[in-house]
């Protein structure tokens, strides 16, 4: 157990050491670091007000008037257009040539027949029948052969002859002829050149007799003696000192911005010079916070950027004042740090919005 008691104590002195708090804190009490001032002191120094310079005085040119015969017009050519002549002639043509008409006639037929043999004549032998007065018994002795003739078998068609086959005429038909009129040149056109003689003036003009120059006179250089400060003794980070617990907390500062302004007031540093200069003087060398906020109506963009202004015109006015610029911090923290549940899409009265809307100051460090 005592081991545990001596380690803890000794983390919790190697870390005061390491963070370089104070040493010997009272219990309750709060405290800052502060920043020994710069030291400086006047000094008187020369600087160049107007450097040396000339002056120069400037003598004109001086000029004379002669007259000078000029060519005003070089001497030229006129060329006139001389037309061509035209006459006619009249030229014969073809106008439609020649050719033949022809006219048809179809052909004619007369009605005929053809008898056509269709069996011929021909002639057979033929048993004839018995003689009634045949005197054998037997019948084949009484009958006889005859050769008999037939004659040919005709048949006969109609049929159609020509009489007279298709045939043509031809009919000439003549020519016409024609002429047409053609424009002939006869005497081209030309060209004809007439000289047109120069012509000469008279012009008056300013020669130079003698150019410009100067002369040269130089103005001694203007200095002036001003007073300025030098450091002779750098500040730093040195001792901590003892403040009210309240001032390491944000402090309102009750700056009544105008809707969308970053600009202070004659009323807002009237606030600045009572409410904040005498915390600083009060505790000098010690780094002041300035933060500033809106409420969450309007773009997040938009807040942010006007917080940040807000915050950078107070920090700007107090440099006014005289306080060193290292010792101020200008924060904006737009819509980010809202006191109260009106964030975006709630509704809430003016005045609950009002609550966001505020500047406030700590000391740091």
């Amino acid at each position: 157990m005592k081991k545990t008691i001596l380690m803890a104590m000794l983390g919790v002195s190697m870390y005061s050491v390491a963070q370089d708090l104070p040493k010997n804190p009272e219990p309750g009490k709060c405290y800052v670091r502060c920043t020994t001032p710069d030291v400086y002191k006047n000094e008187d120094v020369q600087i160049l007000v107007k450097p040396a310079y000339k002056v120069l005085k400037q003598v004109p040119a001086e000029y004379k008037t002669v007259t000078e015969k000029v060519l005003v017009k070089e001497e030229s050519k006129k060329l006139v257009v001389v037309p061509a002549k035209w006459g006619t002639k009249t030229i014969s043509y073809i106008k439609k040539e020649k050719a033949n008409s022809i006219r048809t006639s179809i052909a004619t037929f007369n009605n005929s027949s053809e008898t056509i043999e269709m069996k011929p004549a021909y002639a057979q032998w033929e048993l004839s029948a018995a003689k009634p007065d045949c005197a054998s018994s037997n019948p084949d002795d009484c009958k006889y052969w005859c050769y008999k003739g037939y004659p040919a078998v005709y048949q006969t068609y109609p049929t159609k002859v020509l009489n007279q086959d298709a045939d043509f005429t031809k009919s000439p038909i003549n020519e016409i002829p024609s002429t047409y009129t053609v424009r002939v040149i006869e005497e081209p056109a030309r060209v004809k050149e007439i000289i047109i003689p120069a012509e000469y003036g008279t012009i008056k003009k300013t020669v130079l007799v003698k150019d410009a120059y100067t002369t040269e006179t130089t103005v001694p250089a203007v200095y002036k003696t001003i007073t300025k400060e030098v450091l002779v003794t750098k500040g730093g980070l040195t001792t901590w000192k003892e403040v009210e617990c309240s001032l390491v907390e944000y402090q309102a500062l009750p700056i009544n911005w105008n809707l969308g302004s970053a600009v202070l007031t004659a009323q807002a540093k009237k606030i600045i010079d009572t409410r904040l200069m005498p915390v600083l003087k009060a505790n000098p060398g010690v780094k002041l916070e300035v933060a500033s906020h809106t409420d969450a109506r309007g773009s997040k963009t938009s807040n942010q950027d006007l917080s940040e202004r807000r915050a950078v015109a107070v920090v700007d006015y107090l440099k006014t004042k005289g306080i060193n610029q290292s010792l101020l911090i200008a924060n904006g923290y737009g819509e980010n740090k809202l006191k109260n549940r009106c964030a975006d899409g709630v509704s809430c009265t003016e005045r609950e919005h009002a609550a966001n809307r505020r500047t406030e100051f700590r000391l740091i460090k």
